[in-house]
């Protein structure tokens, strides 16, 4: 069963940078798309990765987010600089046991299982 649990979320005040883990458990496919999505699962779409390094970004996020991984701790992340008020949202990860594709990150239903999220919350 999978199991992803998000961490490393917090309050900052505008400009200052966060970094969220999703620690996955009981995945073992060897293809497969993880992403970050906010507001609630499958909601807005923020950053995606797959088995093969490829990432892809909202317009919203690119230049002051990284998606990253770690194969071997089975870790994903979510590194979020410059960070803005409309950042303020619940972040969850998710995985699908296929590649991304282009339309990853606006078809949240795609992705099969769920971390329970964790609260960014950035002030002005």
């Amino acid at each position: 069963q999978v199991s992803l649990m998000e961490s490393g979320g917090g309050s900052v005040q505008a400009g200052e940078t966060l970094r969220l883990s999703c620690q996955a458990s009981g995945f073992s496919a060897s293809e497969y798309c993880m992403a970050w999505f906010r507001q609630a699962p499958g909601g807005e779409g923020v950053a995606a990765i797959d088995s093969g390094g490829r990432t892809m970004y909202a317009d919203s996020v690119k230049g002051r987010f990284t998606i990253s991984q770690d194969n071997n701790k089975k870790i994903l992340y979510l590194q979020m600089n410059r960070l803005l008020p409309e950042d303020t949202a619940t972040y969850y990860c998710g995985v699908n046991p296929y590649p991304c594709y282009s339309g990853s990150l606006l078809s949240g239903s795609d992705f099969e299982d769920w971390g329970r999220g964790v609260q960014v919350t950035v002030s002005a």
